[in-house]
């Protein structure tokens, strides 16, 4: 091998290495992180990981301001007096909600008291199923009228398609439609968690109650099954 060729060997041995630590720097910094309970996250030994925390959601503790979803969450599983404060700019999903599981991932913020600045957002919340039996339809609720405003019952309908919203968003949660006559219609007031399978079209069984406004209230929303 003449001097050249070992010198082109050299330069090209370099680069490849320079482009291997590039790779490795850009592969670490967005490389799995750190699973750690709330109380660990709040220890302040993990404020230079990528951490995931998850925990339930703090029961009315959710705001949105400027596409930035701010709330807390607790672990069921251990002090639930420890809340940890995560900060997720982007939109929650419909299922979000009072006492849903969220997993949060992303890394701890000082600068105003100790809250996780999350990149990533997901919520869980276990299929729920509920018979359609005694419930209301929307078109025999809204017979009643004002005889049956706040007093609770089961409500029978479908999802409008398009109208689904996180909770905390200042909308209602979803409008239901009566399940023969889509044209009758009311909205649906919920903070709660609700099941992955709620969508567009789905049928749903709901309890709470009518509202004086005209909107329904609802304390809890469930899949027809």
């Amino acid at each position: 091998m003449n001097t050249k060729t070992k010198r082109r060997l050299i330069v090209v041995t370099g680069v490849i290495v320079v482009v291997l630590a590039i790779v490795l720097a850009v592969v670490g910094s967005g490389g799995a992180a750190k699973t750690v309970s709330v109380a660990e996250a709040l220890s302040g030994s993990h404020d230079s990981d990528r951490i995931q925390v998850s925990g339930n959601v703090v029961d009315n503790s959710f705001a949105t301001e400027d596409n930035v979803l701010t709330f807390e969450i607790f672990d069921p599983e251990g002090d639930e007096s420890q809340t940890l404060r995560v900060r997720y700019e982007g939109a929650a999903s419909s299922t979000f909600g009072n006492g849903v599981t969220a997993i949060c991932t992303g890394r701890l913020s000082t600068s105003n008291g100790v809250e996780l600045v999350a990149s990533e957002l997901v919520t869980k919340c276990p299929s729920k199923y509920e018979s359609a039996t005694d419930a209301l339809t929307v078109s025999r609720m809204i017979e009643y009228g004002d005889s049956i405003v706040d007093t609770t019952v089961k409500l029978a309908g479908v999802v409008v398609e398009g109208t689904l919203t996180a909770a905390g968003s200042g909308e209602p949660r979803f409008v239901v439609a009566d399940g023969a006559d889509a044209s009758v219609q009311v909205p649906v007031e919920f903070d709660g968690a609700m099941a992955d399978g709620i969508v567009d079209g789905t049928s749903v069984v709901i309890t709470g109650s009518l509202s004086g406004s005209g909107s329904f209230v609802a304390t809890d929303v469930a899949q027809e099954g």
